[in-house]
């Protein structure tokens, strides 16, 4: 197992991943497949992001988009994490999750933020193993396949 920064090279991988994601409709109100360039966009923004790799395939990634435009708040992200359907259960996603972590850090990031599903059982495991404490709830807070879905909100400050 590797766990590094992206590269582009790695966008469709990253794209196959979140698809699988939108697909099952346990980690994201996102509806439409995205595409390897929509991927790459994510590199013109210098969006911290890493991914994990067995023989030499990527299996999970993970990424802090910012969190608003405005300047205030440069140093917040809104993370994610997203694990190939293959290789659940593996321990990858926290993998993951502690090299964004620190690569965040390195950034100058001083908190994470993410909001889960509240049924994702292992999604807020993970979020818990690696410092994200649940700081409320947005009940009915957008609705997807005609039903109404509710999101924990999590944050994870740096300890720096």
């Amino acid at each position: 197992m590797t766990v590094r920064l992206a590269r582009l090279a790695d966008a469709a991988a990253i794209a196959a991943i979140y698809n699988e994601g939108i697909e099952d409709r346990v980690a994201t109100f996102e509806t439409e497949p995205r595409s390897p360039e929509d991927i790459a966009s994510w590199f013109e923004e210098d969006v911290p992001l890493v991914v994990v790799e067995t023989n030499g395939d990527v299996v999970a990634w993970a990424a802090a988009h910012h969190y608003r435009g405005r300047a205030a708040y440069a140093g917040v992200g809104d993370f994610s994490v997203y694990v190939d359907r293959r290789a659940r259960g593996r321990g990858l996603g926290r993998d993951a999750v502690e090299a964004l972590i620190a690569e965040c850090e390195r950034r100058g990031f001083w908190k994470l933020v993410s909001r889960v599903f509240p049924e994702n059982e292992a999604s807020l495991a993970l979020h818990e193993r690696v410092g994200f404490k649940v700081v409320g709830r947005r009940d009915r807070i957008a609705r997807l396949n005609g039903r109404w879905r509710d999101t924990v909100l999590l944050e994870r400050r740096s300890d720096r």
